[in-house]
């Protein structure tokens, strides 16, 4: 039998951004600002740009959608307050609701827990043409449940194993998994929204004094305060081990809002930009149908 060689990803050009994080390891959440840069336009003009932004990203999901050949995944994960809802919302509403998908994952199901972790986001993947927002994800097995160790005890996991093995797993499993689309033709970008412990604290305050904000808040969001530092490691651990070419992680400063935005919006656009998307092209004989049906119509028939 012949020796078959490795099939390797197509190499897939990376949206270049201060905030990506690099596939060497290297990343530490300890130099991650969560603040804009010094040189940073203010909220003004950063809200001036989404809106610009938007209107570019209008176009192309149009074409995306038009042409059919590849979906778009957005994964966002952070810890609470960070802006995920809002950052979704600000982006995506200038897209027509008929290409877009949005889900959120809580706490797995029964259902969910009688598969493999990654089998309840897999059933939620955007279709060719259209654009799929995960507000968290399959990450959170690597995230909420390091943290938390002892939800695995409800996972029915066949293997024993040492933790430390289960998270490089489980992180082998996540890569492999977006190598499998983006080969067929999912284009993956990833969002840690990067917020401060203090930028957390007010905005806590801010959903307690603001009674239309109460329902946002609970005393289990306070609880996981504590875990922060956890949460941070896990975070650097998750993202050095599956920001990839084909799925990059972008390390976004989120304590400012419009900054945050702008900065989704854009590497957004400009990943549906490297794309080359055109609108589809009839042939020949679809073209000359098209002549005949026009001059039908010229013709009040």
């Amino acid at each position: 039998m012949e020796n078959t060689p490795d099939l390797k990803v197509p190499i897939v050009p990376v949206v270049e951004s201060p905030y990506l994080i690099p596939d060497d390891a290297t990343f530490s959440y300890t130099v991650s600002s969560t603040v804009p840069p010094a040189t940073s336009s203010g909220k003004k003009e950063s809200k001036k740009i989404l809106n610009r932004l938007i209107k570019k990203l209008d176009r192309l999901q149009r074409i995306l959608y038009a042409a059919d050949r590849f979906s778009m995944l957005l994964v966002f994960q952070a810890m609470d307050a960070a802006g995920k809802d809002s950052t979704i919302r600000a982006v995506m509403r200038g897209i027509n609701p008929a290409g877009c998908q949005v889900f959120s994952f809580k706490k797995p199901t029964p259902e969910e827990l009688d598969h493999d972790f990654l089998w309840r986001t897999s059933c939620c993947l955007p279709e060719r043409g259209r654009i799929g927002i995960f507000n968290r994800s399959y990450y959170e097995e690597v995230l909420v449940v390091r943290v938390h160790p002892n939800i695995l005890d409800g996972q029915k996991l066949p293997h024993r194993m040492s933790l430390n093995k289960l998270w490089r797993t489980r992180y082998e499993s996540i890569r492999d998994h977006e190598r499998h689309l983006s080969r067929n033709g999912t284009v993956i970008l990833k969002f840690w929204l990067n917020v401060s412990k203090d930028e957390q604290r007010r905005r806590f305050l801010s959903r307690i004094e603001d009674p239309d904000k109460n329902w946002k808040f609970s005393e289990a969001d306070l609880r996981e305060r504590d875990f922060w530092t956890d949460y941070m490691k896990a975070y650097q651990d998750a993202l050095n081990a599956t920001s990839r070419s084909w799925a990059p992680w972008y390390a976004i400063p989120a304590d400012d809002k419009p900054f945050m935005r702008a900065c989704v919006a854009d590497i957004i656009v400009r990943k549906l930009e490297s794309l080359d998307l055109k609108y589809p092209v009839l042939d020949p004989s679809d073209q000359d149908k098209l002549t005949s049906l026009r001059a039908q119509l010229g013709r009040g028939e």
